[in-house]
């Protein structure tokens, strides 16, 4: 296993697209990254459920400046959930709390769909990293503790059936920021009657950025693995995939 001969830790500047893969968590990835760059600081804008894959946008250094307005891009996603199960966490990372018969046709879930495009009050999901009295939502539904949410208004630009079967759909969505796509899966089943989760879940794009340009983690290791290059080579080359920052607000 390579290790780099000097760890110093280096000025980085820049964004990264990475395509984050299923079951870890945002934070953990981040760690997990930096482990190849060294950079002296480095952030993320807008987290991603360990279940989810897709865009994530790492930011090096002075981009990490920028984090607030990155998070107000719209974003894109591939959802694909399961109708006839709830879950506490509406994803199927939860434990399964409601089972019911899927009785449903294509006017049925057309209707229901049209009527969750355009500005809805979206009550977030317990398991989430918001935080209440300096801890997170997630740490109180752990402890089987509810605690009252408001509403938060979202936008959902496009909401599009990909496919469907017996008991699963697949949709294209398009929406604003703090939308959480596991919340309006639940909702959609409560509004069919025979609830629903989420069982994958891809980001697509945020903002200008779309999935073309997205660099895996594999890509990165195999540059930090390679013997072929010695420490400033490697790291020039992981820097080659950053976006730089003059562009971010392009």
């Amino acid at each position: 296993m390579k290790r780099y001969k000097s760890r110093l830790i280096r000025n980085v500047n820049g964004v990264l697209l990475l395509d984050k893969p299923q079951g870890i968590s945002s934070s953990s990835l981040l760690r997990k990254i930096n482990k190849l760059f060294c950079a002296n600081k480095i952030g993320h804008a807008g987290t991603l459920d360990p279940l989810a894959t897709g865009m994530l946008l790492i930011c090096f250094g002075k981009a990490t400046k920028f984090v607030k307005y990155l998070l107000n891009y719209d974003k894109r996603y591939k959802v694909i959930a399961k109708l006839g199960e709830s879950t506490n966490t509406f994803d199927s990372d939860g434990v399964i709390v409601r089972v019911s018969s899927v009785q449903l046709n294509n006017n049925k879930l057309k209707q229901c769909l049209e009527s969750f495009k355009g500005v809805q009050n979206q009550i977030p999901p317990m398991f989430s990293s918001l935080k209440y009295r300096g801890l997170p939502l997630y740490k109180y539904a752990r402890k089987g503790i509810t605690i009252p949410r408001k509403p938060r208004i979202v936008h959902i630009y496009n909401l599009n059936l990909l496919k469907k079967t017996e008991n699963i759909i697949e949709l294209d969505v398009s929406c604003s920021k703090g939308t959480y796509i596991r919340s309006m899966i639940n909702d959609i089943g409560e509004t069919l009657g025979c609830g629903a989760h989420v069982i994958a879940l891809r980001r697509l794009s945020v903002g200008k950025y779309i999935s073309s340009s997205m660099i895996n983690i594999n890509t990165l290791e195999t540059i930090f693995y390679n013997d072929s290059f010695d420490d400033l080579e490697a790291f020039c080359k992981l820097d080659e995939l950053l976006i730089p920052i003059h562009s971010i607000m392009l």
